[in-house]
């Protein structure tokens, strides 16, 4: 039992250091014999855990994508208000981008590099985010929790200022986690007017 413990973290490691390379010099700037060093190991011995740097982007844009999916599906399921939805959406997407910015930079801006079929799969995901995401817009529209307007433009510019996040946010900016998630909530469900 314990090799396939050692298998698990050793790939897991890769996935871990090959995103920050990915994030770093882009997928097309890093080789296996960069991760390969990174993890500290020999690039041959890295075939033991992972079959190719392909698998390795698309491993880590379907487990982004599908941290994404499954809590937005968990908080659509909740009785609550749709501003309290749209609270946990943003808090949703400042944990994920704090806790694996790297990875989440990889799915944000990588994912193009995805072989045809996986790039199509993916594709297809993040449609179905943004049109889940979007009915919780128009519900609340609908129930007057939300001024009634364009949903793709409130969709996108909130998705947009929900990625500039993993450019700009550093511990050293002096705002936690908990302090960025509750001042983008404010800004965007009531703007800044006074």
């Amino acid at each position: 039992m314990a090799p396939l413990r050692t298998k698990i973290n050793k790939k897991e490691l890769i996935l871990t250091e090959a995103a920050k390379l990915f994030k770093d010099r882009g997928f097309g700037g890093t080789g296996m014999r960069d991760i390969a060093e990174k993890v500290g190991m020999e690039a041959a011995s890295m075939y033991n855990h992972i079959k190719s740097k392909d698998e390795i982007l698309e491993l880590i844009c379907f487990k982004i994508a599908d941290a994404y999916t499954t809590q937005l599906s968990e908080i659509e399921a909740l009785e609550e208000s749709f501003q309290d939805k749209l609270k946990m959406i943003i808090k949703l997407h400042v944990e994920l981008i704090i806790n694996d910015a790297a990875a989440v930079s990889v799915a944000n801006n990588d994912w193009k590099y995805l072989r045809d079929e996986k790039k199509q799969e993916y594709k297809s995901i993040r449609k179905s985010y943004e049109r889940s995401f979007a009915n919780v817009l128009e519900q609340g529209m609908e129930t007057s929790e939300f001024k009634t307007i364009n949903v793709s433009v409130a969709l996108f510019t909130i998705l947009s200022s929900l990625r500039w996040i993993e450019l700009w946010y550093k511990p050293s900016r002096n705002i936690s986690a908990d302090e960025l998630e509750e001042e983008l909530s404010t800004i965007l469900l009531n703007g800044i007017n006074i």
